[in-house]
């Protein structure tokens, strides 16, 4: 499976404000850049955070690329995952509608009455890893459902986990022309941090979009 990570930031390393709110970092240039991403993977995955704080389809919005999909014998868009160790996914959330296929990775400790929830709002649930969701294995399911190439857009947490995991073959960052601020907001990569064995990355391209730039690096 390829894994790329997407994420828009602000030039001070921010994914959101101190109150996680949503933000528009990035702009017209970059959406598109993104819709096509999307077009272009099997399914998109965010951690529950993400679901909580943004309620995203995280579906494909230009008709055109719907179309080309279609023709390539794809679904209209690709389809969406989420992974939820602590069970907070709420089945009213947009990831959930019929708008296209639904994965929810959680752990074996999972109560049966959330996952019997999570199946009658319509998601398909993997449970791997006994607290928390083992990455490499519930993706490895993921690879058997036929999802082969996978776009990551987030939050902080989720991304450091597939760092930590040595999951991730490719980082696209949009950096916007502003600044946060906040020990507390949100980075591109949180959990526990690095203190040794940093993922090494190859910058491949530079790119100039809206008032940002767009880095794009590969992982060794």
């Amino acid at each position: 499976m390829e894994i790329v990570v997407n994420a828009a930031m602000s030039a001070d390393g921010k994914l959101a404000s101190r109150r996680r709110e949503q933000l528009a970092i990035s702009g017209p240039e970059d959406f598109d850049r993104v819709d096509q991403l999307r077009a272009d993977s099997d399914a998109v995955m965010v951690g529950v955070g993400t679901v909580q704080a943004d309620d995203p389809s995280l579906t494909v919005k230009d008709a055109d690329r719907h179309s080309a999909r279609l023709d390539r014998g794809e679904s209209k868009n690709p389809a969406r995952v989420i992974a939820d160790s602590r069970i907070r996914t709420p089945p009213e959330a947009a990831v959930l509608d019929d708008a296209a296929e639904t994965y929810l990775l959680t752990s074996q400790a999972a109560p049966t009455d959330f996952i019997e929830q999570m199946e009658a709002a319509g998601a398909y649930v993997l449970a791997a890893g006994e607290e928390r969701v083992d990455l490499t294995t519930a993706l490895a399911k993921l690879e058997g459902e036929g999802i082969d190439r996978l776009l990551v857009e987030g939050g902080g947490e989720l991304i450091f986990s597939l760092f930590e995991a040595g999951l991730v073959d490719e980082l696209r960052v949009y950096i916007g022309a502003t600044v946060l601020g906040g020990r507390d907001a949100p980075t591109l990569a949180d959990g526990d941090g690095f203190v040794g064995s940093f993922p090494e990355l190859a910058l491949e391209s530079v790119e100039k979009l809206d008032n940002g730039v767009l880095l794009t690096w590969t992982v060794a």
